[in-house]
């Protein structure tokens, strides 16, 4: 029996912490950038979220948790990528999670930090086919950028998306090339590129260009 194969989406995700460390109340954001393909082309929406104290991990782990969640609501199950510049994050899910897990939610070092949001993150991702991949963040790549973009943006005004809304990123890309950034990306063929490496069953690595 052939498999059915399941529609791609990328996304790009950030989170900020304004004043990350120390002490009192630090607020924060996450921002995520949805990328899915549309008989019409390259779809494209926005979704952020803020807390009024919290951390740059605890953010991180936030907004890929909702991610998943709003598109389990929007769509089935989906094949993600998800692409982040928190290597906390990014290494967490591949590598720490599997044998927390395995020994119970237990670690050698001590209590796990963050476990609920690790808990709630592992119960999202198994709603997808779910990846996560690392690309380093404030290296110039558009799309990190942009979903820093939201996240600052949430964290200083405190403010969260009614869901998955239309996304700013071709207006803000617009401005970008206007100051002479970005001339020759074309963001269209940067999700077809990973669209097709996810539909042939690729595993991506940890660390990729994306």
């Amino acid at each position: 029996m052939n498999k059915t194969r399941l529609r791609v989406a990328v996304v790009h995700l950030d989170e900020s912490c304004l004043g990350n460390g120390r002490d009192g109340d630090n607020p924060g954001g996450a921002g995520a950038l949805i990328e899915i393909r549309t008989p019409e082309g390259v779809a494209r929406r926005d979704c952020y979220l803020a807390a009024p104290a919290t951390t740059n991990n605890r953010m991180a782990l936030a907004g890929a948790i909702a991610v998943l969640q709003l598109l389990a609501r929007k769509e089935k199950k989906l094949q993600v990528l998800l692409v982040s510049d928190s290597e906390y994050l990014v290494k967490g899910i591949r590598e720490w999670v599997p044998s927390w897990a395995a020994r119970g939610w237990t670690r050698k070092g001590g209590p796990i930090e963050n476990l609920h949001l690790w808990k709630a993150l592992v119960q999202s991702v198994d709603l997808h086919e779910a990846q996560f991949t690392w690309v380093r963040g404030h290296a110039g790549h558009p799309k990190n950028e942009y979903a820093n973009d939201l996240a600052v943006l949430a964290a200083r005004e405190q403010v969260t998306s009614d869901g998955v809304v239309e996304s700013g990123f071709g207006a803000w890309l617009e401005a970008a090339r206007s100051r002479k950034k970005y001339l020759q990306y074309d963001p269209d063929a940067s999700f077809t590129e990973l669209e097709q490496r996810l539909a042939s069953g690729e595993r991506i690595p940890r660390a990729d260009a994306a």
